[in-house]
């Protein structure tokens, strides 16, 4: 019997999975570990139902991100993310064959039966990168916001759909809120980081507000700071504004059971570290691009799984409200 969307606990068991079904799942897998390798040290620790659903998410978003960051014309771009949104739409339906060619489309059907996805989510994605195909800058954070909300957000609140929350957690209510504002976290810190990148392909997502306060917005080409500027004091206060936005976000680890939880804890924990890396050296975002070691990231991965983060969370929760 085919689970009904909106059900408010995932189906675990995977045997009923046809042999296509499996198939698109293990495409998606490794496109996943080859071009997501932060989001698949945090999937990992995930049971394989969830895990092949987050792996299907990814492959959509990343097909979605991949429109936006090619090499085709403006126009060309938006016919084809137009196409993709109408692809959406057939997986919403409920009318993608398991044998239909698409892997990305089958297996993406298979998890929006297997889980309450809010799949408008996806097409908050597409409205983020056609921002992105416009040329779209941002002269406030409050405008940034919009965007990050559309590209990451939207993820946390699809990722939350695959997690579920954990029987007797408390403030549930305000998970979606939680997974949206940790989205948030993660694409400033994702900002800070492509901050060179991102101006050598013209695009520029600080808000200009910032750029000027702190005599920067003549913007980012090369490996030395614009003269007369003080660009460790712009990337410090980016990076007090991301804090917070983890501080906040952080609140869902408590809601989620323990394999969901030390999910997002390593994802949301190798973010964090970079960002601890970047405000240590701001000048480093100019000169290449920061990341982490694998032994890092295992060891944030084994601390999620452990707990540790969680219960650190619950218990200045807990000190907050009393």
């Amino acid at each position: 019997m085919t689970p009904k969307r909106g059900v408010s606990r995932p189906v675990e068991g995977l045997t009923q999975m046809s042999a296509p079904v499996l198939a698109a799942y293990s495409y998606c897998e490794a496109v996943t570990g080859q071009q997501a390798r932060n989001f698949a040290y945090g999937i990992r620790l995930l049971p394989t139902d969830k895990r092949n659903a987050m792996s299907a998410l990814y492959a959509f978003s990343r097909r979605v991100d991949d429109i936006g960051d090619g090499v085709l014309e403006p126009g060309v771009k938006q016919v084809r993310l137009e196409e993709t949104r109408a692809l959406l739409d057939r997986i919403r339906a409920g009318i993608v064959d398991d044998d239909d060619t698409d892997p990305v489309a089958v297996a993406l059907s298979d998890t929006a039966r297997r889980f309450p996805l809010p799949l408008e989510g996806l097409d908050e994605l597409i409205d983020g990168v056609l921002m992105d195909v416009r040329g779209e800058t941002y002269e406030t954070w409050d405008d940034l916001k919009v965007y990050c909300r559309c590209v990451a957000g939207a993820i946390g609140r699809l990722s939350l759909g695959v997690f579920g929350t954990a029987a007797g957690a408390r403030s549930t209510e305000r998970a979606a809120e939680y997974a949206d504002t940790l989205g948030l976290a993660l694409q400033l810190t994702n900002i800070l980081r492509d901050v060179r990148e991102d101006a050598g392909n013209g695009r520029t997502y600080l808000p200009a507000d910032d750029l000027a306060k702190f005599g920067c917005s003549a913007g980012f080409q090369g490996a030395t700071t614009p003269e007369g500027s003080d660009f460790t004091g712009l990337v410090h206060f980016e990076v007090r504004r991301a804090r917070a936005l983890f501080a906040e976000g952080y609140r869902l680890l408590p809601l989620l059971d323990r394999r969901s939880g030390a999910c997002v804890a390593a994802m949301a924990g190798i973010y964090r570290r970079l960002l601890d890396r970047i405000e240590r050296d701001p000048g480093a975002v100019l000169r290449g691009r920061v990341s982490l070691p694998g032994r890092e990231k295992a060891y944030v991965a084994v601390r999620g799984l452990s707990g540790l983060d969680a219960r650190h969370i619950t218990r200045n929760h807990t000190r907050r409200r009393v």
